[in-house]
């Protein structure tokens, strides 16, 4: 159950509000009417999220932030006020706060802000270990689990680089886990205790994403009706996670170059220098040296970025893994959806076996919990298993495909000059399934995302790649694309 504490003295329209975003049981909604009775609550337990007014009749809600801060750090806390020009809530924004809502409250803002805080809230307390074995039942947060070679490698970059703070590079393919390993190495470093944020970074369109990385002054654009607190000055003293960064493009990889190296910027439209302290960790699915090579990434920040680097093996190279992670998967989300599978059959496993896992563990994910969510009994048939790994049978391996054209292309690839054969190749094939599937599927992009194994996100970033019309984000999932 998840628990907001509103401290306000006047909550009552606002926690009907509230409570019309976050209905119970699910989440439940705390009362404080001053400052003091806030910072009570908060000393004796933690709430998820904190809804804070900036005009108290005991202190004021900037004074009741830095209090929140030196109880934990980790709290997201949303000012609420009701001044237009919002000069206290932007202040209130370099020192630690998650976001700012202006009276009266628009519903729509409320919930997305809420969510957005509840998810990092999330990521900064929920534990994320690595595990060669499976943890019990009774563990609660997520683990990187595996004992192969390339995993053994990556626990022991885990505890090399937890306690530096120089930038981390985290690499490996879409859906193998780099957030987690993120996670993992935030929650045991010597900033533990400070905010984690996390921003992917071809989610955000690309004229705004210099903004929401180091803000902006009023004027800067078009639209920039009063000053914006980034996210390198807003989580100063903390960690940033910048997902899929060799998607940024050139010109605020220029800005964040400067960042890594002198921890100093200025918002976009403004002249005064930022000073910042913030742990950087960074992801991608690119190969960064071979990007840098050929101009489409800086070569003096993947130098930068990559002074260390944790590699995150394939799925599909990862065979004696598997099993522990259909077991730990299987109980975990038991739990969630009320199932009581306990076993997967022979037959079974062996089709996940044989099945090459593009998606990787948060394919795996999604199949498992189609299966579960068809299964009836303790056991996991192969008649439960989404095509293609149940109903008539997996196709067999590529080895023994009869060669036809594309294998005729690919072969002549090979013997030419190409230097990413291998993304290529990928691009060819999602050239041929994507509108497939999402012909299957009417148009939906969450149902095409949920057969697919992967992100919406995802799904929406590789119809853009291959010049698909893809709906806007605020459109219904199940709008034709």
């Amino acid at each position: 159950m998840a628990t907001l504490l509103l401290i306000d003295d006047d909550p009552d329209l606002l926690r009907d509000r509230v409570s019309h975003v976050l209905p119970a049981p699910a989440h439940r909604v705390e009362i404080a009417q001053t400052g003091a009775e806030g910072l009570e609550r908060v000393a004796a337990a933690c709430p998820d999220v904190i809804l804070l007014d900036l005009r108290l009749p005991d202190q004021s809600g900037l004074d009741i932030l830095r209090q929140l801060r030196q109880i934990d750090a980790r709290i997201p806390v949303v000012m609420v006020t009701v001044a237009r020009s919002s000069d206290s809530a932007i202040e209130a924004m370099r020192h630690g706060a998650y976001d700012y809502l202006l009276k009266p409250i628009d519903l729509q803002k409320l919930d997305r802000v809420i969510r957005e805080a509840l998810k990092v809230s999330r990521l900064m307390r929920e534990p994320a270990v690595v595990a060669e074995t499976p943890p019990d039942e009774e563990f609660q947060g997520v683990a990187i689990i595996g004992s192969c070679p390339g995993m053994q490698e990556a626990y022991k970059a885990i505890g090399r680089v937890a306690d530096q703070t120089f930038p981390v590079l985290i690499t490996g393919e879409s859906g193998t886990g780099k957030e987690l390993v993120a996670r993992a190495i935030y929650q045991h470093g010597p900033r533990a205790q400070a905010p984690f944020l996390a921003l992917n970074c071809p989610a955000i369109p690309e004229n705004l994403l210099e903004s929401e990385l180091f803000g902006h002054e009023k004027g800067a654009f078009t639209g920039a009706d009063r000053r914006r607190i980034g996210k390198f000055e807003q989580c100063n003293g903390g960690t940033l996670f910048l997902d899929e960064i060799g998607d940024m493009p050139p010109a605020t990889q220029a800005k964040m170059l400067r960042v890594l190296q002198e921890q100093a910027f200025e918002r976009v439209g403004g002249n005064e220098t930022i000073r910042t302290d913030v742990r950087l960790i960074a992801a991608t699915h690119r190969d960064l040296k071979a990007w840098s090579e050929e101009g489409k990434f800086r070569p003096d920040l993947y130098y930068r970025l990559g002074v260390f680097t944790i590699h995150l093996p394939p799925l599909r190279e990862r065979d004696d893994d598997l099993l522990m992670l259909v077991q730990y998967y299987l109980r975990r989300f038991n739990r969630e959806l009320g199932r009581e599978v306990r076993a997967v059959t022979p037959e079974g496993l062996e089709r996940l076996r044989r099945y090459p896992w593009p998606g990787n563990v948060r394919e795996l994910q999604s199949v498992l919990k189609q299966a579960l969510l068809k299964a009836s009994g303790p056991v996991l048939l192969p008649a439960f298993l989404p095509e293609p790994l149940g109903g008539a049978g997996v196709a067999p391996p590529p080895a023994a495909a009869e060669p036809g054209v594309e294998t005729f292309v690919i072969r002549q690839r090979v013997g030419s000059d190409v230097r990413d054969l291998y993304a290529e190749t990928h691009r060819q094939v999602d050239r041929l399934l994507l509108p497939c599937v999402l012909k299957h599927t009417r148009g939906s992009l969450r149902q095409a995302a949920l057969l697919l194994g992967i992100a919406r996100q995802t799904l929406r970033e590789k119809l853009r790649d291959l010049g698909l019309s893809v709906p806007r984000p605020g459109e219904e999932d199940d709008d034709p694309v």
